[in-house]
């Protein structure tokens, strides 16, 4: 490159940069679209609806019922918010909260009033018609559809008219399509059924399309479509076209079709906007534990690697500006410990950085030229790179379809940040460094020259690790024991995971949520003697809605004498009412499934691309091994064990993985150069020393985000941020103390039975 392209690709860069960073920040347009005041924010930054169901006709609906109808609107939210919660209140009352949204009303409206659904043939078994009626002009001249059922829904029932109900629905969206023979887009509501569902359906369909009839859609005591079969439909995908219905009616069909599948019937009991849970206090110290984090990294990447570490902390620039835009383009919701994970994300995007700048080190250590040392840096450490994030974007990608809830908005940030920091990595941070060779930083003391480091005989102690990590491990299991006996929980679990009491109550002054957690909270604290409280404003009123753990009959009547002496509250207006965790067992089972699946994909392919099962188990140990010691952690310390608690374990995998793959890849490398005379346990132990650089510095630059949080936090971040500390020593400590070990035991004692 000639150094009057390298000025102007300079120059190109860092005004591509100031106007990303414009978009980040200010937007673009009358809507500020792009920008980060454009994102979603989540219930605790931003507030949204909280809407409360009553379920009709049953006055005592079974556990099972509810926790059903609870996971099955927890499905149907997911397309506002994946931060939506879904959660039981008294015996028979759901709540819905959706973060981001200030029209209730329009809420209410789309999501439509949940009760059952039926799917009724035109005809009964002895031809006799089950419902009447068509196209007719309705007062205003309009063309409507009006049927009218001749049974009951009782008799439908009785003699097997009904085909379906909506339990046998998994899913139906609106879409728009082109009509095969007009070739004109047509509006259509596509329909997906179980197992149980598609098979009745595929023997109605083949009944109505041999007759010329049609299946009509029953719901909320009204037929609201009977579209004709024009084929039978074995398969359990079914495509419903709306004639001369547009996409709101199709929109509205859909809508319709979803919330009908629900066991329950339900109707509107109360709607509120609420606002944040969090006060603004909370965005402002996360942007300052951005700041002085950002910082942190900036100025070690810079006095670690020189020129290098210079061009890094530029991409490292375009890696935050992107990640801003396209968590708004993906349309995806911030929370609080979302925030954190970005700002965690940051410190852990300079890992390939590391990997690349150790690699360059190593050639000019050789006595290759800066240039050939760069070329060669980039090449050796790619294998690594795509290893370590693919493998990561497994998980991702299984958490993203097989969870649920806050899982997948996890899921989302995480596969956005790996790709953004692998581009970030690969293609920026070596455009930038060979735009800086080219204007003429060509000194090798610009970047550094690798020293020869002796080889740390990590294998002798081996056996002593392995002891050593045991114990920890049955230590926490010990102090999970004691807890139990203690409190009657392993793990101090917050309302997210076990529920508790909700209690409503109007102040006589309109207090800000700061002001209340600064006056009220800590009352509240004394009487439970617990610090997870949560508390929320209605909107446009004085009245607070506080959650804490659950309240026996004297301290809701303590509750309520504070509340009256200390802020003069009315005691008969405050009302308390017990809930449900908003972290479903359901939604708990979705994850450990997606965590087992792509837990058995990661093994699979490190196994594929090692071409040594022992690598993959031996990486699988060690991400286990991770997780028991933090679990470990969370039980001693007693960390409040939330929704964050699911996020801060995800992240510790992802981190374990990333660091095992690293040493992993440089064995692969030292295997593939060894001669029969040279020693594995020396061989072993010289690829831990070599990447032990990469180990500590990575754990260096995510420490200093983490420690951020730490510092600056608010108490909810310093609960995701203090295991977070905890999982990067754990797994620095067992990447370089552990995966090598464990991987040479398994060889050396297993190498006949692989041999054969």
């Amino acid at each position: 490159m000639k150094k009057s392209r390298a000025v102007i690709s300079l120059i190109v860069y860092v005004l591509i940069l100031g106007l990303l960073g414009y978009t980040a920040i200010f937007g673009i347009g009358s809507d500020k679209s792009g920008s980060a005041s454009s994102i979603k924010l989540g219930l605790d930054l931003a507030g949204g609806v909280s809407i409360t169901y009553q379920v009709v006709g049953d006055e005592n609906p079974s556990s099972e019922d509810m926790s059903d109808t609870i996971y099955k609107l927890q499905q149907r939210v997911q397309g506002y918010s994946t931060e939506a919660q879904v959660y039981q209140e008294g015996d028979d009352r759901i709540n819905i909260e959706i973060p981001g949204v200030t029209d209730a009303n329009a809420i209410l409206e789309e999501l439509g009033k949940p009760g059952s659904l039926y799917f009724i043939s035109q005809t009964d078994s002895e031809g006799n018609e089950n419902y009447t009626g068509g196209l007719t002009i309705d007062a205003d001249g309009n063309l409507v559809t009006q049927y009218v059922l001749n049974k009951t829904i009782d008799e439908l029932l009785a003699d097997g008219s009904v085909i379906i109900t909506g339990t046998e629905v998994v899913d139906a969206q609106a879409r728009a399509q082109q009509d095969q023979q007009m070739g004109n887009v047509e509006n259509v509501v596509t329909l997906t059924l179980n197992d149980t569902g598609a098979a009745a359906f595929a023997e109605a369909t083949e009944k109505a399309y041999n007759n010329g009839e049609s299946i009509a859609i029953y719901y909320d005591d009204a037929i609201v479509s009977a579209p004709t079969v024009n084929a039978v439909i074995t398969d359990g995908n079914a495509v419903i076209t709306m004639g001369q219905g547009g996409a709101e009616e199709a929109q509205r069909l859909a809508s319709t079709i979803r919330i009908g599948g629900l066991k329950l019937e339900l109707e509107e009991l109360r709607s509120n906007v609420v606002g944040a849970q969090l006060g603004s206090e909370a965005i402002h110290t996360s942007l300052i534990a951005a700041a002085v984090g950002f910082a942190l990294v900036v100025v070690f990447m810079i006095a670690v690697y020189y020129i290098a570490g210079f061009a890094a902390s530029l991409a490292l620039c375009l890696y935050a500006e992107l990640t801003v835009i396209l968590l708004y383009a993906f349309e995806a919701t911030l929370t609080l410990p979302g925030i954190a994970g970005i700002i965690l994300s940051v410190g852990m995007a300079v890992d390939a950085n590391v990997i690349i700048f150790a690699r360059i080190r190593e050639e000019l250590a050789t006595g290759k030229t800066v240039q050939s040392s760069i070329k060669i840096g980039f090449n050796k450490a790619l294998s690594a790179i795509l290893d370590g994030n693919i493998t990561t974007l497994i998980a991702a990608v299984v958490l993203y379809f097989m969870g649920s809830g806050t899982i997948r908005g996890f899921s989302v940030t995480l596969m956005l940040g790996i790709i953004i920091s692998m581009f970030t990595a690969l293609f920026v941070t070596k455009f930038l460094i060979n735009v800086l060779y080219a204007l003429g930083i060509q000194s090798e003391k610009a970047y550094g020259v690798g020293k020869e480091r002796k080889t740390i005989d990590f294998l002798s102690k081996k056996y002593l690790f392995f002891g050593l990590s045991a114990a920890v491990i049955v230590a926490g299991f010990v102090v999970m024991g004691v807890n139990k006996a203690r409190t009657g929980m392993p793990l101090n679990y917050s309302l997210d995971f076990v529920g508790g009491t909700s209690t409503t109550m109007t102040l006589n002054e309109d207090m800000s949520i700061e002001e209340i957690d600064a006056q009220i909270v800590p009352l509240i604290e004394d009487i439970t003697g617990d610090a997870n409280v949560q508390t929320t404003k209605v909107a446009g009123s004085n009245q607070v809605i506080i959650k804490t753990r659950t309240l026996n009959v004297e301290e809701r009547e303590r509750f309520a004498d504070t509340m009256a002496a200390n802020f003069g509250v009315d005691k008969t207006g405050i009302t308390a009412e017990t809930i449900s965790a908003t972290i479903s067992s359901e939604m708990q089972s979705d994850a450990v499934k997606a965590i087992i699946v792509s837990t058995i994909l990661m093994l699979l392919y490190i196994w594929f691309r090692f071409k040594d099962i022992r690598f993959g188990a031996s990486s699988v140990l060690a991400l286990l091994h991770d997780v028991l010691v933090v679990l470990a952690f969370y039980a001693a310390v007693r960390v409040s064990v939330g929704n964050t608690f699911i996020a801060c374990m995800l992240t510790i995998v992802g981190y374990s993985i990333n660091a095992t793959i690293v040493i992993f890849d440089r064995i692969r490398e030292n295997l593939r150069g060894r001669r029969d005379r040279d020693d594995l346990q020396e061989l072993v132990n010289r690829s831990i020393t070599q990447t032990l650089s990469r180990s500590i510095f990575t754990s260096l630059t995510t420490f200093f985000m983490v420690a951020a949080l730490e510092v600056f936090g608010v108490s909810s971040i310093r609960e995701f941020a203090l295991p977070l500390i905890a999982g990067i020593i754990c797994g620095t400590y067992s990447s370089i103390c552990l995966t090598g070990a464990m991987w040479f035991v398994f060889r050396t004692k297993f190498v006949k039975k692989a041999a054969k």
